[in-house]
Order: structure tokens, then sequence, then C-alpha cells
């Protein structure tokens, strides 16, 4: 296998991007990048740490990332698995990229910058839902943002129903679990006990 091990070697298979790649990058929010993170229900958070790497899923109401103002983004950590594997890297790096998808839209915008956690009591009862507060808020500060155009949600025809997975052709979790736990966890007994807890732990 031949490897590309330097720059410049890339830079002679790909060339270099044309304009339209290059000034859509902003170090700042403006009000067309405002509302995709405003309608957008999902964001993949990337983070970074002495492990490595981890990319999460967020998700939540429309609009569920504030925009505090032009440099400041602001996401509640809802209820999960408690590894806190995304936090624990911003508390020891901080660096974070995050992807934000806005269903039925091939255009995604993605930021880049820098994260701390913060667990002020009137920010975090700012969102809550149902009456359940985020035991934290991630405060991102920008460092870039930019639209990713929409050719991958295009070739992967993501918003397309007809070409939807049938969830019933796929392990559930419970059967992964009880494949990793080498049969310590009763998959059918996760399986079965799912919808109840999540609904009990949704916010």
């Amino acid at each position: 296998m031949t490897e590309i091990t330097s720059v410049e070697q890339l830079e002679a298979i790909y060339g270099t991007p044309g304009e339209a790649s290059l000034v859509k990058e902003l170090d700042r929010l403006i009000p067309e990048y405002i509302a995709f993170v405003e309608a957008s229900p999902f964001v993949a958070l990337a983070t970074n740490g002495p492990e490595g790497l981890d990319c999460s899923p967020r998700g939540d109401l429309r609009g569920f990332v504030r925009v505090a103002d032009e440099r400041t983004l602001l996401m509640p950590d809802r209820r999960g698995n408690n590894r806190v594997d995304s936090l624990k890297n911003i508390v020891r790096d901080g660096r974070v990229g995050l992807l934000f998808l806005v269903p039925g839209s091939g255009t995604t915008l993605r930021v880049n910058g820098k994260a701390t956690l913060s667990i002020d009591p009137e920010l975090c009862a700012s969102f809550a839902v149902d009456g359940q507060a985020p035991r934290s808020v991630i405060v991102i500060t920008i460092q870039a943002v930019y639209f990713q155009c929409a050719r991958a949600i295009v070739r992967s025809e993501l918003w397309n129903p007809d070409r939807h997975v049938d969830p019933k052709s796929l392990p559930t979790p419970g059967k992964i679990l009880a494949a990793t736990s080498q049969a310590r966890i009763d998959g059918e007994a996760y399986d079965a006990e799912w919808p109840e807890r999540a609904r009990k732990t949704m916010w």
C-alpha cells in the first residue's frame, strides 16, 4: 500500500481549495450560521483527551444548543450513561469540534473551538425541561465556523425514507451487551426494560 506521508504529497493530488471553500470560514457566527444552529436537533461532538479521540451524539429539541453571542455557544449535558467521556476530555483538553445536522437539509454546520464546563445553578436551570435541569452546561468559545456542502448527505441519501434501514435487521443494544459482557448482562431483559428506563431519564 502506498501511503501519503506529507502535506506536499496530499496537495499535489488534491490541489488547492477554491475561493468558496475558504471564504465561508469565519471566527464568529453570522445570522446565516445562527439559523442552522437554531434549527438543529442533533450535533456530533468531537473531543480529545489523554486516552484519544471521542465523538459523541448529542440530541434534544430543535435549537437545544443556545447562541449566547456571536462567539459563544451553550450546550446542556442531558442525561446519558454516565461515562462522561466527552466531559472528561473537555476538562483535560478543551478542544472540541461540532457537526450540526438539520433533518431535511443537505447543508451541515461545523464549529471548532475551546470548551469549558459550567455548573452555574442559574445557567443550568435555564435549560430545564419538564423540571429537569442538566447537571452541567458545555460553554463553547468559537474559533472557526463554516458550512459543509451537501455532497455527503446527498450521496448517503440520509433523509430518504426509502433508504432507511429496518431497525429489526440490526442487533439490539441488549444483544450487543450480552455479547460484550459474555452473557453477564441479560440482553433480553435489558431490551425489555429500556423503553421505561429511557422515559424516566430522557432529560
